[in-house]
């Protein structure tokens, strides 16, 4: 029998390069919950995107019987609960683990400003945005290396993916895009073995594969963005 979460329309909305978009569209690969994207105009926003999430005006939303759920961390918890029976399981079943994952996925979005920074810098606002997101990375590979919850484990969430795992996973292609975009190295592979192998198992995993970005269309679309951010007004 049929729950209510697997009742009824799924509709994602958003642009298909964007890390916190790809993070649900992980999501929802993963548990095999079939829904219909739709590709979102940003410029100008679209009336379906104004009206679905009228107090930030940004994507991602699930629409889900036609109730829009904002926030890409909001929306992986309540694809977790809407579709708790379908596998992975996102969430631990233990308390202290859930609250485990809670933090590190929470701190994975306190990562994206300096990548932010890394997008939009010059100079030396680049390199410390790069040093300041190095230093978020390390504290992973060290989580990776010594925290009971994850060590010596395949993925953050044991032998299947969970929220960290998507959370920190759906900025995967977006990382390795503004890597070669700006010449710089985030996750290096000799400072960060655990978490660099880790991205490579993850992005190879069924599922995410079939979702996650091409790097080179990603790359070009990284670069052609930053250019456009950085360089100054032209002038009549």
């Amino acid at each position: 029998m049929a729950t209510e979460g697997e009742k009824g329309e799924v509709k994602l909305l958003g642009v298909a390069l964007s890390p916190f978009v790809v993070r649900v569209r992980i999501a929802l690969a993963v548990k095999g919950i079939d829904y219909e994207f739709i590709q979102e105009t940003m410029h100008p926003k679209s009336e379906l995107l104004l009206k679905s999430n009228p107090v930030h005006k940004k994507i991602p939303v699930l629409i889900h019987n036609g109730n829009p759920v904002c926030e890409s961390m909001v929306i992986l918890q309540y694809i977790e609960e809407a579709w708790g029976n379908k596998t992975p399981n996102l969430m631990p079943k233990d308390p202290y683990d859930r609250a485990i994952a809670r933090f590190w996925a929470a701190f994975v979005d306190k990562i994206f400003p300096s990548l932010r920074g890394v997008f939009t810098g010059q100079g030396e606002q680049l390199q410390k945005a790069v040093e300041d997101s190095v230093t978020n990375f390390l504290l992973i590979e060290e989580a990776l290396r010594t925290n009971e919850s994850f060590a010596g484990k395949a993925y953050f969430g044991g032998d299947e993916m969970g929220l960290l795992d998507v959370a920190l996973g759906g900025l995967s292609a977006f990382i390795k895009g503004l890597e070669k975009a700006t010449d710089t190295v985030l996750i290096d592979t000799e400072k960060m073995p655990l978490l660099s192998a880790w991205m490579d198992r993850f992005c190879l995993s069924d599922g995410v594969k079939e979702v996650m970005p091409d790097l080179t269309k990603q790359a070009e679309f990284t670069s052609t963005r930053r250019a456009s951010m950085i360089s100054p007004p032209t002038t009549n």
